[in-house]
């Protein structure tokens, strides 16, 4: 029997047909397309919807050529906030609405009017209201497009809209909602509260489910004996993206932490229940039973060096960008402040923006690159600073993302954070996280560890430097930062707008 797992990506769709030892047998990929104006960004959801069967379709093919095994999963992982806006024959009543669309910062003044900043950490487990967040979304949309929004029947999250799509069925699962800010990560339920304010009814909302639920079965229209896909293929909706990759890198222990380094770049460590401290770490739902997880989340993080590249280093491969870095003596200290879209964890500043601080003439362009590296590792040592004061158990961290490909950027990261970065050998950890969790609930394996033993292992692991070089690079880092906060404000009032999607590059569609 084979396993599809689909990784609904925000720069390109992956799916991934694997075996019931979890051997990869083939990987299928496609670029998103995104229409941006401003601060919006949005999407065909159809066309995401038809780039994502004929992947499926395609390694389904491939799968059968290979075994001819059936596919008795098709499990479902990736991003989580972006929103789709359905009517009452289910079809979309406006382009998708992508994360990255930063059109609602109005709302979020007003929802942070109406509702306690502490009100809301406590409940949705997030520090800060940003736009971001679908619910900011949704009330753009009553205030702004009355006449799309009194058309709008169902309120869907992506994940939800690809599971509906394949098995008839609108489901949500707990560690996705706990981006929407309107679940309550403790009750694990809708916030009526804040619904209610937004005008939004609990029934226009999928049916929540845990983690790794079986929402139904493959619609017949899309069965095909040829490929193993059929009638019976259960439509699983998975987790979360970076939690299928914590499992899909063998992270899943205390101690570990693991570090998603794509376009956004993210940490998440398992704890036994939410953390509420000055600190203010976000808190998720984990993908397994009861589970929570704590998931500082940069924006700007390999989002910085994809901007950097594809404007001022087109010309240059990743591969020889690493080889000249690597053969660079490093002159004075040159800071980048990596906050191209604003500042996330643990910082939370919508005004700032990115920063080159110590330019000197000796400088050219891959010396800015490498300072674009060394903010991300900066900006990754802020964020565990942050997870340690909250109490988090650091002994190792397990990269995984189109970063940990880069051995000089894994070697920054681990330099500045001061601790061992492990690089499993499978580069699709998402993938591979959520055919594991099909695969146990198969029954493939007893259990998560025995399924990780089997199909996980690690391809590099980077020591440490002991050269104080790095602290003293940090402590400037942070010090140029503070020194811009109210530089950062005044700007943003200067400028009239707020740190929006509008600098996103278009070749952000391909990795």
């Amino acid at each position: 029997m084979n396993i599809i797992s689909v990784d609904l990506g925000t720069t390109n769709l992956k799916a991934a047909v694997y075996d019931q030892t979890l051997q990869m047998l083939h990987l299928q990929s496609e670029p998103v397309t995104y229409e941006k104006a401003g601060d919006f960004v949005e999407f065909d959801a159809d066309e995401y919807f038809s780039q994502i069967l004929t992947i499926i379709q395609k390694v389904a093919v491939y799968g059968w050529q290979q075994n001819r095994e059936k596919i008795v999963q098709i499990v479902l992982t990736g991003q989580a906030e972006s929103l789709i806006l359905l009517d009452k024959s289910c079809r979309p009543v406006c382009p998708g609405i992508s994360w990255l669309d930063m059109r609602s910062s109005q709302e979020c003044l007003e929802l942070s009017a109406a509702f306690l900043q502490e009100q809301c950490y406590r409940i949705t487990g997030q520090p800060e209201l940003i736009p971001t967040w679908p619910i900011t979304k949704i009330l753009w949309m009553k205030k702004n497009r009355p006449d799309l929004a009194q058309k709008t029947a169902y309120y869907l999250l992506l994940k939800d809209y690809i599971a509906f799509r394949l098995c008839g069925k609108m489901a949500g699962d707990h560690s996705i909602y706990c981006f929407s800010h309107y679940f309550h990560i403790t009750e694990r339920n809708y916030w009526k509260e804040i619904l209610d304010y937004c005008s939004v009814q609990v029934r226009q909302l999928p049916q929540l489910m845990p983690s790794g639920s079986i929402a139904g079965f493959l619609k017949e229209e899309f069965a095909c004996p040829k490929s193993g896909l059929s009638e019976g293929t259960k439509i699983n909706i998975g987790t979360l993206d970076h939690f299928a990759g914590m499992i899909g890198a063998g992270c899943i222990k205390k101690g570990q932490i693991s570090e998603s380094a794509g376009t956004v770049l993210s940490l998440a460590a398992f704890t036994e229940k939410p953390v509420f401290d000055s600190g203010r770490v976000a808190n998720y739902c984990g993908p397994f039973p009861d589970s929570y997880v704590l998931l500082p989340v940069c924006e700007s993080g390999g989002f910085s060096m994809e901007w950097f590249k594809n404007q001022f280093l087109q010309d240059t491969s990743y591969g020889e960008l690493n080889k000249i870095l690597k053969e660079r003596e490093r002159l004075t200290p040159l800071i980048f402040l990596p906050y191209l879209t604003g500042v996330n964890a643990p910082d939370y500043n919508e005004d700032a923006s990115g920063v080159f601080f110590g330019i000197r003439a000796g400088y050219d362009r891959y010396d800015l690159a490498f300072a674009v590296m060394q903010g991300v590792a900066c900006m990754l040592r802020k964020n565990l600073d942050s997870l340690k004061q909250s109490g988090v158990q650091i002994d190792k961290i397990i990269s995984t993302g189109g970063g940990a490909r880069s051995p000089i950027w894994t070697q920054l990261k681990a330099d500045f954070a001061g601790h061992v970065i492990e690089v499993p050998d499978n580069e699709e950890a998402p993938c591979l996280g959520a055919a594991v969790m099909a695969a146990v609930q198969e029954g493939f394996y007893k259990t998560y560890e025995e399924a990780i033993a089997a199909c996980v292992s690690i391809k590099h692991q980077y020591q440490p430097s002991k050269d104080p070089a790095f602290e003293r690079t940090y402590q400037l880092f942070c010090r140029t930062y503070d020194a811009l906060e109210e530089t950062f404000r005044i700007g943003r009032q200067g400028r009239g707008c707020t740190p929006c999607a509008k600098n996103t590059p278009d070749s952000m569609q391909s990795s």
